[in-house]
C-alpha cells in the first residue's frame, strides 16, 4: 500500500539549550565524582525523559533540602532556587552544586543590584513556576511583585511609583510579554527595563523559528513536558501566528494521528528541554506513515556554552 506524501518543516534552532545541556552535564559529573546517590532539588529540567535517565544512572529527585541526607551531594535544578536554600545547605554542611542556568541568575543579579538602588520589583512570569519562585526569593518578601497578564498591572499597589524596575522570567512568550512591558510603561513611566532583555536567546530564537514555519503547516508538533514553560509557549506561538492545530507530545506514542488525518504539511519543534532523541523518535514514526519531504528551515545559529562549576571541573 502507497504511503500519503507529507511535507515536515522542522523548526530551527529546537531542543536542548546551552544552560539544559550544562545542567544535564553537571548531575552526570556529580556521578560520576562521587558516585551515586546524588540528591537534585526539584527536576533537574522539565523533561520526563531527561529526568528518568538520570534517575537510571542514580539520581535521586527530591522537591526539598529536607528530603536530602547531608552526608550526599545535592544539585539545584536549572530554574533557581531562592537564597534561603543554599543557605541552608550552608547550615546543615552539605556538599551542593549550583546548575542555575547563567541566564537566570543574571535576572537573579539584576534584581539584586536594582533592589540596593532602592527599586522595588516587577517580576513578569508564571505563579508557582520554580524559576519565578527561585528569582523571587533572591529578595525578602514583599520587595518582589509579580505579575502574569497586562490586567495584573492595573491592580499593582507599589511603594513609590517613581521607583520601580521590572524583570522577567527567561521563558515566556516575547510578544505577550511586550504587552505587559508596554501596560508597565503606561502606568509607571519612570520603571526601570533589564539592560538586555531578560527573556533568553533560547526561548527567544525557538519562537522566532516556529513564527517561520506556522503559516506553511496545517499542525505544528512542539516535543515537550507539559511542565515546561517554554515548551507551552511554543504551541501558543504556533496558534498566534496562524497554526490553528498546534499540540504539545512529549513522545511519540503521545501523538494523536486520527486528528492529522488529511494534514498535508506539519511543523515540528521542541522545548529547550526536549533532547534529539525525542525529535528523532518522532520524525521516525512519521516516516514509517508517510512518504516524507523534509525541510529545516533555520532562523538563527546557536552557539552558546556554559563552563560546569569549578567543583565539577576540579579531580575528585
Amino acid at each position: 500500500m502507497t504511503k500519503d506524501t507529507l511535507e515536515l518543516y522542522l523548526a530551527a534552532p529546537r531542543g536542548f539549550c546551552a544552560g539544559v545541556d550544562r545542567a544535564v552535564k553537571i548531575v552526570e559529573m556529580a556521578l560520576q565524582k562521587w558516585g551515586a546517590p546524588v540528591y537534585v532539588r526539584h527536576e533537574i529540567v522539565h523533561n520526563k525523559f531527561v529526568v528518568d535517565g538520570l534517575r537510571d544512572l542514580g539520581a535521586v529527585f527530591v522537591e526539598s533540602l529536607a528530603d536530602c541526607p547531608t552526608d550526599r551531594p545535592v544539585v539545584f535544578s536549572a530554574h533557581g532556587v531562592p537564597k534561603a536554600v543554599p543557605a541552608e545547605a550552608v547550615r546543615r554542611e552539605m556538599v551542593y552544586v549550583d546548575a542555575t542556568c547563567p541566564l537566570v541568575s543574571k535576572v537573579h543579579i539584576e534584581a539584586e543590584r536594582h533592589s540596593a538602588n532602592g527599586l522595588q520589583m516587577i517580576m513578569i512570569g508564571h505563579v508557582g513556576h520554580p524559576e519565578t519562585v527561585g528569582t523571587m526569593g533572591q529578595l525578602p518578601p514583599d520587595e518582589v511583585l509579580l505579575v502574569e497578564t497586562a490586567d495584573d498591572v492595573a491592580a499593582l499597589k507599589v511603594r513609590d511609583p517613581d521607583k520601580l524596575a521590572f524583570i522577567t522570567q527567561t521563558t515566556l512568550s516575547v510578544d505577550d510579554t511586550a504587552g505587559i512591558v508596554s501596560a508597565l510603561q503606561a502606568r509607571f513611566p519612570t520603571i526601570v527595563g533589564p539592560h538586555k532583555e531578560d527573556i533568553c536567546y533560547a526561548t527567544t530564537n525557538r519562537q522566532a523559528a516556529v513564527k517561520a514555519i506556522a503559516k506553511k503547516i496545517d499542525a505544528l508538533l512542539v516535543i515537550g513536558a507539559p511542565n515546561s514553560s517554554n515548551s507551552k509557549r511554543l504551541v501558543e506561538v504556533g496558534k498566534a501566528a496562524g497554526c490553528e492545530y498546534a499540540q504539545l507530545v512529549q513522545r511519540a506514542v503521545d501523538i494523536d494521528w486520527r486528528a492529522l488525518k488529511g494534514v498535508r504539511s506539519i511543523g515540528i519543534s521542541a522545548g529547550a528541554s526536549a533532547p534529539e532523541m525525542l525529535i528523532d523518535e518522532v520524525l521516525n514514526a512519521f516516516a514509517e506513515k508517510f512518504e516524507l519531504t523534509v525541510e529545516n528551515v533555520e532562523t538563527a545559529q546557536e552557539n552558546v556554552e556554559f563552563k560546569v562549576p569549578k567543583i565539577l571541573r576540579e579531580t575528585a
